[in-house]
């Protein structure tokens, strides 16, 4: 019974060592990522603040960025056109130095644009699935980040710069005489660590965006060779 019970059954025939073929041929691509993946892709995760996927936490991300650089871009424009209203004396100041002149608002009103542009990008980049809309920010995030260290550095090296710096604030600067009074070691020690968690959550933002950038890269790549594996076969 076991011969014929063997010989009834119905063979595979040619489509299925096809869709053998196709699926060996779907996992080969995959199993070389994998196996040519770099080492942080330990760190790769598609999920962001515990709760949200990384392309709705950099949708969320670049809106808020937007909504940041708008408001100071409607600041400065309201200061270029009423110079009156946000003009601070020397005298007010404490030195003899003028806050704001003509030259640094069209600068500063020139980097918000910049920097509206480049959170549009990021978030319709996002929405849409485009990765390479993704990279602009994602490369202003690392130089924030690079800025921000290098300020860390240079506290811990030269320590006396704060107080030098908390000399030239004005004197009707909130609570100057009350940061003055602290011990000047334990002032740079609030500093670092206060710039120290500004670091960690920079750094976290940015592995967001970059994974962000890494799942729509590889959703796409993945959409292409399953096209490209369909018309062989089709063929």
């Amino acid at each position: 019974s076991g011969p014929a019970r063997r010989e009834g059954r119905p063979r595979p025939g040619p489509a299925c060592a096809e869709r053998r073929g196709q699926r060996r041929g779907a996992a080969e691509p995959r199993g070389a990522a994998e196996m040519l993946a770099s080492p942080w892709a330990r760190f790769y995760s598609n999920s962001c603040c515990l709760c949200c996927h990384v392309r709705t936490g950099t949708i969320i991300l670049g809106v808020w960025y937007l909504i940041i650089n708008s408001v100071v871009l409607l600041i400065l424009l309201s200061a270029l056109t009423d110079p009156d209203q946000y003009h601070l004396t020397s005298a007010e100041l404490g030195g003899e130095f003028e806050f704001m002149d003509d030259a640094n608002m069209c600068i500063a009103t020139a980097i918000s644009l910049l920097m509206i542009l480049i959170c549009a990008m990021a978030t319709y980049g996002a929405y849409k699935q485009h990765a390479a809309w993704i990279i602009p920010f994602f490369c202003y995030q690392i130089f924030d980040f690079a800025l921000n260290t290098l300020v860390a550095i240079s506290v811990l090296i030269y320590p006396s710069t704060i107080q030098d710096y908390l000399h030239q604030l004005p004197n009707n600067f909130p609570y100057k005489e009350e940061i003055m009074s602290v011990n000047p070691t334990c002032l740079v020690v609030i500093i670092l660590l206060f710039i120290s968690i500004i670091l960690a959550f920079k750094g976290y933002l940015i592995s967001c965006v970059w994974n962000c950038y890494r799942y729509i890269n590889g959703r796409n790549n993945s959409d292409v060779l399953v096209y490209i594996t369909t018309n062989d076969t089709a063929v």
